[in-house]
């Protein structure tokens, strides 16, 4: 006699077996379906949002602070592909009395090398008078700002506290503040808004690469960013700055942007923003982190890493006319392939701390850039990543705090 207890038991498995995984299926396919039809909304920049900030330019001068990422999306009709208008070219269309414009780091044009002193000029499109926010001249003097109603800000950040933006941001409120000039800054996103995470800065390490009590990763659009710098009272004499952001529509900090314009030479698309907070620390080391390449900040090397097996030859670009180790041969990583971050990376620079052959691996840049002696001295004493980010804990919880009182966004 055949039991059929068994066969009932294993038909019993298999049906509940199946019921979980098409469920599991299900409910996968529902959140894919709720991320899709959230990231099909398109995100519409402030500066797109003309309906909301013409109106304060009536019969005002208007002086603007911007460089090649400060665009607006036109799509044409016949074939929807994405054009893009200046927005000096717009507003001039709109008559609006714009007078002159200040460019930050890397020009109007957004072509000079990181740290290139830019001479002020004339725009050969418009005729209007550029004055150069970099150098010495990195606050708008009295003088420059003689006859303006009103500045307008509109420059693309990438979210990482060395990126010079942000401060350009805080000496152009700063000025206005003194003179009470009202700012408008056109918010952009962050494409590395996702995430908050590397040491805060310690003030006494307060430069033009970091300038704030933030870490280097602060998770907030310029927007927002200036709102803190306000609020915080971080400019001269704690004055404060009348401000005005106009906000991007359809967005979140964990929103999915792709820049439509490169906002630098040297980062020329997302995988270069994305890992550009793990890999400027390699600017105040002996290693490249790939300037004078087309694969700027997604590779980095140098002649003292043999042990690796990719190599590149960094040699004169746009962006990079003298790059580090030029014409010579570097050993190192390519980064290209690897998975998105979402975390600042020490484990690339730890990795080539202890594999270089060269007795100079850090210069006293990186001090400035880490915003902090004590990463050097971690890492020196071969401390593990895990517990140099340990160690960031309690400033990025005080930051937190901090940060949650300017936020627009979710």
């Amino acid at each position: 006699m055949i039991d059929f207890k068994p066969i009932k038991s294993t038909y019993l498995f298999l049906f509940l077996v199946l019921n979980f995984q098409l469920i599991c299926s299900a409910q996968k396919l529902k959140l894919i379906n709720k991320s899709t039809i959230k990231d099909s909304i398109p995100i519409t920049p402030g500066a797109e949002r003309t309906e909301l900030y013409l109106k304060f330019f009536k019969g005002k001068h208007i002086a603007v602070v911007a460089n090649q990422t400060s665009v607006i999306e036109k799509r044409t009709e016949e074939t929807g592909k994405r054009a893009f208008v200046h927005i000096i070219d717009s507003l001039l269309a709109l008559r609006v009395h714009i007078k002159k414009v200040f460019a930050p780091e890397h020009g109007f044009r957004g072509k000079a090398d990181a740290g290139e002193i830019i001479k002020d000029g004339f725009d050969t499109k418009t005729g209007l008078p550029i004055v150069s926010l970099y150098g010495k001249n990195k606050k708008p003097s009295a003088v420059q700002l003689k006859g303006i109603d009103l500045v307008i800000f509109d420059i693309q950040d990438v979210g990482a506290r060395f990126y010079t933006y942000i401060s350009s941001l805080h000496y152009v409120m700063e000025a206005c503040a003194e003179l009470k000039i009202p700012v408008i800054v056109l918010d952009r996103p962050n494409p590395n808004a996702h995430y908050l995470d590397g040491p805060v800065l310690e003030l006494e390490h307060s430069s033009f690469v970091g300038m704030h009590k933030v870490p280097i990763v602060y998770g907030m659009t310029i927007g927002e960013y200036g709102k803190m710098i306000n609020g915080e009272q971080w400019l001269k004499n704690r004055l404060q700055c009348e401000l005005t952001v106009i906000p991007i529509k359809n967005y979140t900090h964990q929103s999915l942007y792709n820049l439509p314009i490169k906002p630098s030479p040297n980062l020329p698309n997302a995988k270069s923003i994305n890992l550009y907070p793990s890999l400027c620390f390699f600017e105040g080391t002996n290693v490249s982190a790939g300037r004078g390449t087309a694969m700027q900040f997604q590779i980095y090397g140098s002649p003292f890493l043999t042990k690796n097996i990719f190599s590149f030859t960094p040699q004169a670009n746009e962006g990079a006319n003298y790059p580090k180790y030029q014409n010579k041969i570097c050993f190192g990583a390519d980064l290209r392939a690897s998975e998105n971050l979402n975390k600042l990376d020490l484990s690339f620079l730890i990795k080539a701390y202890k594999e270089n052959s060269s007795h100079e691996f850090f210069n006293t840049f990186f001090t400035k850039l880490a915003g902090t002696e004590r990463l050097q001295q971690q890492i020196e004493n071969g401390m593990s990543e895990k517990r140099i980010r340990k160690s960031w804990k309690k400033d990025l919880e005080v930051f937190k705090k901090v940060r949650s009182q300017y936020l627009i966004y979710k």
